[in-house]
This record gives C-alpha cells, structure tokens and sequence, in this order.
C-alpha cells in the first residue's frame, strides 16, 4: 500500500515506520521535523517538512499529490500529553494539534477525486475520563474532565471520513518501550533502585506493547473488517502499584519507593492526572475480532521492553 502517516516521528512512529516498511508499504511521512530517522534508508519512504495543523501545508503540492496517491493514511498527530505543564496556551495547543489536523486531513481527503481506502485515527482510552472501580469497553460513554473533551473533539473531526473511506479510530492507552513514553521516564529512576509507585497505587494503567500497536495499525491498514472504534491496550490492565512491582522484577530491583503525587503536580501541573489518575480499559473489540497480541501479559511486555538487545 501507498500510505500517508502523519504524527509518526516520535516514540511510537520510531517503530511503526520502520515495521510497515519491512511490510512492503510505501510511506510518505509529514513531519514538522524534516526527516526525524536519517539514519533508516529506503526508496519507499519520503518526508515532506510541514505543520499538518497549517491549512497552508494542505495547499502544498508535495502533500496534495501524495494524499491523491495514498491507499490509506494513518494520523496519530497531537503535542504529547505529560511533558509540559498544563498553561492556558498549552491547553490549546493540546485540543488543537489533534483536532485542527484531523479536521485539515478530513476536509483534504473528502475534496479528492480519489481517495485512500481507509483512515487509521488516533484518540486515548482518556476518552472515558477516570475511575479506580469503573471498566470501561468501546460502548462506555465518555468523561466529562478536559481529556475526556480533547478526545470526545478529536474523534468528532474524524467523524465525516466514515461517510467516504473506512475510519478505524483507535483509543491508545500507555504505550509501552524503552526508548519513550511514561516507561521511558521512569526506567531510569528504577535501574538505580529508587523506583516505585506513583501517587497512591490503586489507579490503573491500560497499556498496550509498543511493537502490539504497531501490528494494530498494520492489521487495521490491510484489512477491510476492521471498522469503527477499537481500545488499542492489552487484554490486562494493571494498578500503578502492580505495574511498579512488575517493572522491579523485571529489572531485578526494588520498587518500593512511592513518587509522591504533589511532586508530579509540581512538575506537571494538571498534567499529572495522567499518572495520577487512571481507567481499567478493556480490549473488547479487539478481542472479539481475533487480534492476536505478542504481549498481553505484563510480565512477557516489560521484559521485551527493558531487555538489552531491545536497547
């Protein structure tokens, strides 16, 4: 397939790149970084340097011709969500580097005398807001707090694609590798033995292996039978306090210290609540449709992730 991916040059893109190359595809990547892998070689991937948030990027005749040509798109476009306090202006930035770039992309695609067969957009399991007691499966309603909204947005501006390509919209829990995200962070601080917990423990985390999404997305691109919405985490979510012991053994370290929660709110803000607080999100769709994940145990998704050949 001809594919157009935006918001793939960072933690999650480090690997699905590469992996749908090695699958034959043909990528042409929209990065506001020019080419964030220099170091991966192929003749099936471009780069186009603009700002998909930009409705002057959609104007580019780079963009236009690779979008008229492209067999499927995948946008998993948004400022990340845990690293910068939650200012007014950043707030913004949050809502509007995931909804103005999908409704960009939406309105490129529905102009086109061709277009790609199918749309593979990203959304968060912080679509059904935060419980300690709650489970939450695709048919759940959705939370009412500020991520809750910004997805609730996000999958709105999706929304129109559905009546002419095949949207598949996928709500990404914690996704889990070396080299990123909220394991990325803490790996450090529990290879020196002063890991822990963070904040009370009893709040859950629905993870999903990095290298288990990237097989979503391909099997989400290749076959025509997924469709709608799907919980892109494991099958078995975990409380902080488990996944902190777990990363321990994993490491062969202690994980008996507990981060206090007012040190994440000092660091981050509102942001913190990601951390702080959790939902136990469920796979159900995923499941019913066969989806075969590599890594559904925690244990087997920690070792793949902190192993030294995966350094």
């Amino acid at each position: 397939m001809r594919l157009l991916l935006l918001g793939c040059s960072g933690f999650v893109g480090r690997e699905l790149v590469p992996f749908l190359l090695e699958l034959g595809h043909t990528i042409t990547l929209v990065s506001r970084h020019g080419n964030p892998f220099p170091t991966l070689a192929s003749e099936r991937l471009s780069c186009l340097q603009l700002d998909p948030a930009d409705p002057a990027s959609w104007q580019h005749d780079q963009l236009e011709m690779a979008l008229s040509q492209a067999d499927g798109v995948v946008n998993l476009a948004g400022e990340p969500i845990a690293e910068k306090r939650w200012s007014p202006a950043h707030c913004q930035l949050l809502l509007q580097s995931r909804v103005r770039t999908t409704e960009l992309l939406v309105a490129a695609i529905g102009a086109l005398e061709k277009r790609p067969a199918v749309l593979i957009n990203g959304s968060a399991v912080g679509f059904y807001g935060s419980s300690t007691s709650a489970r939450f499966t695709e048919a759940s309603p959705a939370g009412s707090d500020f991520l809750a909204q910004i997805c609730q947005q996000w999958e709105a501006a999706s929304a129109p694609a559905s009546s002419f390509c095949r949207l598949v919209t996928l709500r990404i829990g914690i996704v889990l590798g070396p080299d990123g995200g909220a394991l990325g962070k803490m790996l450090p601080v529990f290879r020196m033995g002063f890991g822990g917990p963070v904040g009370s423990g009893r709040q859950w985390m629905s993870w999903i292996q990095r290298h288990d999404l990237c097989r979503l997305v391909a099997a989400a691109l290749e076959d025509s039978a997924y469709q709608g919405t799907y919980n892109a985490v494991g099958p078995e979510p975990s409380t902080m306090a488990a996944f902190a012991s777990a990363l321990g053994q994993a490491l062969g370290r202690p994980s008996l210290l507990p981060v206090p929660g007012p040190i994440l709110q000092l660091l981050l803000g509102d942001g913190a609540q990601v951390v702080l607080e959790g939902q136990q999100v469920l796979p159900e769709r995923l499941i019913a449709q066969g989806f075969a994940f590599h890594y559904g145990q925690l244990s087997a998704a920690l070792a793949s992730a902190t192993s030294s050949a995966r350094r």
